[in-house]
């Protein structure tokens, strides 16, 4: 973490583990303000970008729990506009050759097979979500309307054929403020939040605090959320997000995919929960069996045999995929330190988390540079918690 920061790859960073349920080690280096000189500190607040995927994804499953849907439901079940939906062609050469095809489903949804795509990754659909700005930012106004964006554009593919990591979390967090009446801000207050302590968690930075909330920064010379970009600034650590005119102080879209932002001590009750099977401290979100079914891989093989061979720096062989995360099937193939069947997923700001059963062990790493694909801090950070690992 100190090398990271002398060789200015990230302005600052926080670490905690837990093991059995007790903190055995934290470390804070470096500035959360660059600029200012601020020091990263273990209550900094930070974007947690798509490690709000796992927190919708348990929303969701909590309302399934209580037989509101079943998982192979059309999601135009809950947004007509995914009524009639087309794909592209394949080998299509502009956005407007497509064919009829099926309604994705909520499973598909939320293991990344449902044809949906993101601004950032290649192809015709991440071009034309970039042109009509289908783009979950804070300041994009209601779910609503963003989901209908979202449909009326084509699937990159005939849902269930391949995988690629998309705004399908966004949709599923529409989906759950359509089923519980409540927008996503306030499910997950009361449903998820409160039960489980987490009061420095949500879309907007907490009043009380905003002196504490850090400034995204990035290696890129243009958009820091370009994860394909070659296009490196002269500043390792150009000013992407600034703190005091973030849009996250006031955010108007809740993006179920990537718009929280809250504390590491919150994350971390947030994920011993996951590895506790759905309870923490007498709170219970989820039954065991519910949580054991949501860490298995939900698809036919691992990543790379529907779709990419990495992404973020990460290799996708050996990887599986879950509901909210990625499942480790063989760390041989993965090619990094680790156990069959961790769980894990990170954030556009690099920030990180895993949970390892079989070691009872439960990590989270915060920092602030988009994107994630910089620096492979990952895989290095599970090789040196691995290497301390004894018994």
């Amino acid at each position: 973490m100190d090398s990271y920061v002398a060789a200015r790859k990230f302005p600052g960073s926080s670490m905690l583990l837990a093991r059995g349920g007790r903190e055995v080690f934290h470390y804070t280096t470096g500035h959360r303000d660059v600029e200012n000189q601020l020091p990263f500190t273990r209550d900094t607040i930070a974007r947690i970008y798509s490690m709000t995927k796992p927190i919708t994804s348990v929303a969701v499953m909590m309302l399934a729990e209580r037989g509101l849907f079943h998982l192979d439901a059309p999601v135009s079940e809950f947004i007509p506009a995914f009524a009639a939906m087309r794909a592209l062609v394949p080998g299509a050469a502009n956005i407007d050759q497509t064919e009829p095809c099926a309604t994705p489903t909520l499973h598909q949804l939320l293991t990344h097979t449902a044809g949906l795509s993101y601004m950032f990754n290649p192809g015709l659909l991440g071009q034309a979500m970039t042109e009509q700005k289908a783009e979950f930012r804070p300041d994009r106004g209601p779910l609503e309307g963003m989901a209908d964006l979202v449909a009326s554009l084509p699937l990159a593919f005939h849902p269930g054929s391949r995988w690629e990591y998309s705004v399908a979390i966004d949709i599923l967090g529409r989906v759950v403020e359509v089923v519980s009446g409540q927008t996503l801000a306030e499910f997950f207050q009361e449903n998820i939040f409160d039960p489980l302590g987490m009061k420095e968690t949500g879309f907007s930075v907490p009043k009380r605090a905003i002196d504490r909330f850090a400034s995204l920064y990035t290696p890129l010379a243009g958009n820091e959320m370009a994860i394909n970009s070659q296009e490196k600034s002269d500043e390792t650590l150009r000013l992407a997000d600034q703190a005091a005119g973030s849009a996250y102080l006031n955010a108007s879209t809740y993006s179920g995919g990537s718009g929280l932002v809250g504390s590491i001590d919150d994350y971390m009750r947030f994920i011993e929960m996951l590895r506790c099977g759905g309870a923490r401290k007498g709170h219970r979100l989820l039954s065991p069996k519910t949580l054991d079914f949501m860490m298995r891989n939900h698809l036919p093989g691992d990543i790379a045999s529907m779709g990419p061979t990495s992404f973020a720096e990460q290799p996708m062989t050996g990887m599986g995929f879950g509901l909210g995360g990625s499942v480790i099937l063989d760390p041989a193939r993965t090619r990094a330190a680790g156990s069959v069947g961790d769980f894990s997923w990170g954030g556009m700001g690099s920030t990180y988390f895993w949970i390892d059963r079989k070691h009872d062990l439960s990590a989270v790493f915060f920092t602030q540079l988009s994107p994630s694909s910089s620096y492979p801090a990952r895989p290095q950070l599970k090789a040196l918690v691995h290497g301390a690992l004894i018994k």
